[in-house]
């Protein structure tokens, strides 16, 4: 659980270097910047920064080759995660 703490706030740094999409995170999910940066730790939140970047091919792909991962990092992170094997879709 620490390893994919660690590397969802690596996921989660990535993203704040993506101003348009950091963007576009920040307006579907009503956080702020002050948000991720006071919660950068929080399990809850780098789910959720996980659950989003994983909704387009193209930001897993974009993701996982600026830190040199495979594609199916992101969702092997999220399983890790706590809460992160339940999928709600709905």
């Amino acid at each position: 659980q620490e390893f994919a703490e660690a590397e969802a706030i690596r996921a989660l740094e990535w993203l704040v270097g993506q101003e348009e999409l950091l963007g576009i995170f920040l307006g579907s999910s009503g956080a702020s910047l002050g948000d991720l940066k006071q919660d950068a730790g929080n399990p809850e939140i780098l789910r959720s920064v996980v659950d989003f970047l994983v909704m387009e091919d193209a930001w897993v792909i974009s993701l996982s080759s600026d830190l040199g991962w495979a594609n199916s990092r992101l969702l092997d992170i999220r399983q890790s995660l706590p809460g992160g094997a339940e999928m709600h879709w709905t």
